[in-house]
């Protein structure tokens, strides 16, 4: 019972970090409808960032300057790149962002090498913040969940309860509204997605010396935050939290097993009063212990749920955002419009429900100018 303990509390510890990578492009997602290719090399960057400054001021300066570091080179690359490649298509924008993945990948092979560093968790951390019947849980590890959980907290409060979060979700559904009332909507696009940036960046500083610090660090992430963010539902925050915890907690718990699938096929029989039954010559596979199994697990999730579920476990169906002629735009659920009641467009103006996370977004819209503010 101790050990399933500990192993649930590493792994919730490891789910926390993949929803604060998966946070942030959550955000640029929803707002802006970019799939950013580049976002697991955010999370690298504030890997390499922190090993980086940790050796000249510290491991908890670098902690704070490190994600600021990596917002600011996400808030240039929206500016500079993005914004320039929006008009050409989503498609410009994703081959732009795997341009952008390559080059911070032979950056960090350039000037680090190919092979790890040596970044190291703070001696301060050492020890077990919990140990039971020989089972511990690292200080370190309760470090990690204490900032993820911060930031969590952070990310809810301000965008439901702060001025600016509440401009960011009115942006997100309605831009061409938030221009006319004075806001620079393709600022508040860079700095949300500098935000997103910099929470990668922060989960790279307390993961990268929990785990290894190395150039491929950000492939083995990246796989795991599209599956999350997809398996969660594409733009929805929730979605995003509950399953990296979901994720985080089964893959953590499936690399512990030592048993293999002719072990538990033996057991069953024989729970079952039957004989065991003739295991030699058994295919390789079924003899390897199930641990060795733990890395199909999020592709076995991911293919399951876009199956039976595509919109995500969380999800409330895929959206698009629709600017009329006379400039309003409308969000339009389509799963959701296709079966409601006749009676509902009677009145010629259907009943369109509250517009949920978004592919398509207003980022997406064509700003016309403003005549009560001159536009942007």
């Amino acid at each position: 019972m101790e050990w399933w303990v500990v192993t649930l509390l590493n792994g919730i510890s490891f789910g926390l970090l993949l929803f604060l990578l998966s946070a942030g492009l959550t955000l640029t997602l929803s707002l802006m409808g970019i799939l950013n290719f580049a976002h697991a090399s955010f999370y690298m960057l504030g890997a390499y960032a922190a090993f980086a400054l940790t050796e000249q001021i510290g491991f908890f300066p670098a902690l704070l300057l490190s994600p600021v570091l990596v917002g600011l080179f996400g808030a240039w690359i929206e500016s500079s790149l993005l914004r320039r490649a929006k008009h050409k298509g989503h498609v410009s924008e994703l081959m732009l962002t795997f341009g952008v993945a390559m080059l911070v990948f032979e950056g960090v092979t350039l000037v680090w090498g190919h092979g790890p560093v040596d970044y190291r968790i703070p001696p301060v951390f050492e020890g077990a913040f919990v140990s039971v019947y020989g089972h511990s849980f690292s200080n370190y590890r309760a470090f990690m969940m204490a900032i993820a959980l911060l930031m969590a907290g952070g990310i809810w409060l301000g965008l439901n309860r702060t001025r600016f979060g509440l401009v960011i979700q009115a942006a997100r559904t309605h831009p061409e509204m938030v221009s006319c009332l004075g806001h620079d909507v393709p600022r508040i696009f860079k700095w949300v997605f500098a935000g997103g940036a910099g929470l990668a960046g922060l989960a790279g500083v307390i993961g990268g010396n929990a785990f290894v610090t190395e150039p491929n660090m950000a492939m083995g992430m990246g796989n795991l935050l599209f599956v999350v963010i997809i398996v969660g539902g594409l733009g929805s925050l929730a979605g995003a939290f509950w399953c990296a915890l979901l994720l985080g907690t089964l893959q953590t718990m499936a690399v512990t097993l030592t048993v293999s699938i002719a072990d538990v096929l033996k057991n069953l029989t024989t729970l079952g009063g039957l004989s065991a039954p003739n295991f030699d010559g058994i295919p390789h596979w079924m003899a390897q212990p199930l641990s060795n199994f733990a890395p199909l697990l999020p592709y076995v999730l991911l293919v399951v749920v876009l199956t039976w579920r595509p919109q995500g476990l969380w999800g409330r169906g895929q959206a698009a955002l629709v600017v009329h002629g006379d400039g309003c735009p409308t969000a339009c659920v389509h799963d959701q419009l296709q079966h409601q009641p006749d009676d509902a467009n009677a009145g010629g103006h259907p009943h369109l429900p509250e517009l949920p996370s978004t592919f398509e977004s207003g980022r997406d819209a064509q700003f016309r100018p403003c005549h009560l503010h001159g536009g942007r």
